[in-house]
């Protein structure tokens, strides 16, 4: 599928605002609300959209703790076995195959540490893990919900 600048603009203008209008896009990429439609829908049919969702503040629902944690697999652990095991826990918000010394990379959130720990000894717990590296976010510095250029 070929993706011109337009289709790159109103793909940034929707990560910025999913429930931006059509007739808005329209006004910032120079065409009309149904032309914008038309290139929606064949973005989303062509699965380069995959559907539109809201962010959430993990703070304002009470999740304040994060860490990273690097996983360390034993033998032949798949991707298809790590995300099956990660998806088991609801503290898992992001989970990576890696190149390095790890094998895997997993992005965990809890209420607080108590929950961080007791998410990590879970995690731990899973037949393939063979031994973990955490660490804890202090604060965020930067964080963009999608792809591609700004749309400042």
């Amino acid at each position: 599928m070929q993706i011109d600048a337009v289709d790159q603009r109103i793909i940034a203008l929707l990560v910025a605002d999913a429930r931006a209008s059509y007739a808005d896009i329209g006004t910032r990429v120079s065409l009309s609300a149904p032309a914008v439609k038309r290139r929606v829908d064949r973005l989303r049919t062509a699965g380069v959209i995959r559907g539109f969702t809201a962010i959430v503040d993990p703070a304002a629902v009470g999740w304040t703790t994060e860490a990273f944690v690097e996983l360390f697999c034993a033998g032949r652990t798949t991707p298809a076995q790590l995300g099956a095991a990660v998806r088991r826990h609801p503290e898992v918000v992001g989970a990576y195959t890696v190149s390095g010394e790890a094998d895997a990379l997993v992005h965990l959130r809890a209420a607080d540490i108590a929950h961080l720990e007791e998410a990590l000894e879970r995690l731990r717990a899973e037949s393939f893990v063979t031994s973990s590296r955490s660490t804890i976010v202090l604060s965020r510095l930067v964080e963009s919900p999608g792809v591609g250029p700004s749309t400042t």
